[in-house]
């Protein structure tokens, strides 16, 4: 329960990464703030469970990651609770699979801001009062398409790119300050935006589903295994140690080998 008495933010986090990011970190003591869409009797069921399995206080934000009005309340809100963010974890992602000259406009604005300008509309508004304590992490999730690319996921790519070069740089800034700042990068996690991403795979390489994962997805792992969300979290919670505190400005990869090559 290293984490008692702090709190951990986590975007994107009503199911998938996130939510495994959100659970392990209330099973150390944080209180946690997530956030997402979905139905809201599914969403209530999961942060009432977060409450009653690890004796936390659990706090739901629809706050919508494309409007940095909502994300700036988000934090304003999490901030008058608990005090401050200690943990903040950027995790909101969506996807889209299209050769790029067919890459509807609207879809390449979404993912640029969900994935990567809400990193930093969540970063700028948590770092005052990190840096006022002293103390702080800051977890984004890139992904192995922030080492390497993959065809028709232009706007994918371009933001975990921009994820990896956002963490280095905010990285230095806070040095000083106590606060370190990493990205995970999972290689394919079976996730609901992995399996939402088959069928655009299927119609845009001419291939099955079971083509798609084996031929496709797991083709990339040298392990042949979907990476696991408890791994991801795990990784998230190792990097809020003490243990970890020399190791800031990185993308560390989980990808089965993905990037090894």
């Amino acid at each position: 329960m290293f984490l008692k008495d702090r709190t951990a933010l986590v975007t994107g986090s009503t199911s998938g990464i996130g939510l495994a990011y959100a659970r392990a970190l209330a099973a150390e003591g944080a209180n946690v703030v997530i956030n997402g869409f979905g139905e809201t009797d599914a969403i209530e069921k999961e942060r009432a469970g977060i409450e009653a399995d690890f004796k936390v206080k659990a706090r739901y934000s629809a706050a919508n990651m494309m409007k940095p009005d909502e994300i700036a309340a988000m934090i304003a809100e999490a901030e008058k609770e608990f005090g401050a963010i200690d943990i903040l974890v950027n995790n909101a992602g969506i996807q889209h699979v299209a050769p790029v000259d067919e890459f509807p406009i609207e879809k390449w604005d979404q993912i640029i801001a969900i994935n990567l300008t809400s990193a930093f509309h969540t970063t700028r508004a948590a770092l005052p009062k990190m840096k006022a304590k002293g103390w702080g992490r800051i977890i984004n999730t890139a992904s192995a398409h922030a080492f390497v690319a993959s065809p028709f996921k232009s706007a994918y790519v371009s933001a975990k790119h921009g994820i990896a070069g956002f963490t280095k740089t905010v990285a230095l800034e806070v040095a000083t300050h106590g606060i370190t700042v990493n990205a995970i990068a999972p290689g394919y996690v079976w996730t609901p935006l992995v399996e939402k991403q088959i069928p655009d795979t299927m119609k845009a390489r001419g291939l099955t589903k079971e083509q798609v994962i084996n031929d496709v997805l797991l083709l990339a792992q040298p392990t042949k295994e979907f990476v696991t969300v408890e791994q991801v979290a795990a990784l998230a919670v190792f990097l809020c140690t003490d243990a970890a505190k020399s190791i800031t400005g990185t993308t560390l990869p989980m990808d089965g080998g993905w990037t090894a090559a």
